[in-house]
């Protein structure tokens, strides 16, 4: 039996490593360095697994802002509360680090038994560092109410499909649960609002409602999954592009528990397993 389980997660290891630029440090700023070449603008992060510790997972976000110090273009940090340990003394380091250079740190959206405590945690760190962000999912139906309290604490907010269910039921339809979260931010004077997605139909919409509002905006796209339409949308709609460049332990980003309702998932864990990580 654990031979066996071993064996699955190694395929899903090597699935999911299309979408993070590498297991190393230095996978991560060759990515952001070829990016950077081409103009756009990126965010990095370190996927972290659950053996390793709090302390660990900071000195890998600490690495990274000396990563974004020697871009060229604009770059921020990502960082996943839980992998903290939702540890305010571990984020004000990072936070020592990110304010000699000015930049912003982002809280990835996880699982949503974690949303509160993560929201409790940035109220307490923004009052320390103001340069903050929080992720969106559209597919929960708690995120519409969440907007109000992201926005009134001057968060950049990204917004995403979603990989998790939501507690209890909480489920919207990804495609039309991401375009009424927009539409909320749209009408809520948000701060910042990231689009990220690949759906080209959603990208145009979310775009469109946020210019129409005045609303400051940016498409953001996962490394590793196809660009160039998208970064066509963005240069119609007049905004920047910018690419999430994670490094570490992979997450695929699709559920293949899901493959039962929706075949195209096992298609994409197969095409992904035989292809390997991108060249």
């Amino acid at each position: 039996m654990g031979t066996a389980s071993s064996t699955i997660q190694s395929l899903i290891r090597r699935a999911s490593s299309r979408y993070t630029a590498g297991p190393r440090f230095d996978h991560a700023r060759s990515a952001c360095e070829r990016l950077a070449a081409g103009g756009i603008n990126t965010v990095v992060c370190y996927w972290n697994n659950a053996f390793e510790s709090p302390v660990f997972v900071a000195q890998s976000y600490l690495r990274l802002v000396d990563l974004i110090r020697d871009l060229p273009v604009d770059s921020y940090l990502s960082v996943k509360a839980p992998g903290l340990n939702f540890d305010l003394e571990l984020l004000k380091r990072i936070f020592e680090e990110t304010q000699r250079i000015n930049a912003t740190v982002h809280f990835d959206a996880m699982a949503p038994e974690t949303v509160d405590r993560t929201l409790d945690l940035i109220d307490n760190a923004r009052r320390i560092y103001p340069k903050l962000g929080y992720t969106l999912p559209g597919r929960w139906r708690r995120s519409l109410a969440d907007v109000d309290r992201v926005v009134g604490m001057g968060l950049r907010v990204r917004v995403v499909k979603g990989e998790w269910p939501g507690l209890n039921g909480d489920e919207s339809h990804p495609r039309d649960g991401f375009l009424r979260v927009v539409e909320r931010l749209a009408s809520s004077n948000a701060r910042h609002v990231a689009v990220a997605t690949h759906n080209t139909r959603v990208a145009r919409q979310s775009l469109a409602l946020l210019k129409a509002a005045g609303t400051s905006c940016e498409l953001e796209l996962l490394f590793g999954l196809p660009q160039r339409a998208l970064l066509k949308i963005a240069a119609e709609h007049g905004v920047k592009p910018r690419v999430y460049v994670p490094y570490g332990q992979a997450g695929l980003p699709y559920r293949l528990k899901e493959a039962a309702r929706d075949p195209r998932i096992l298609a994409w864990f197969v095409r992904d397993l035989l292809t390997g990580p991108p060249t």
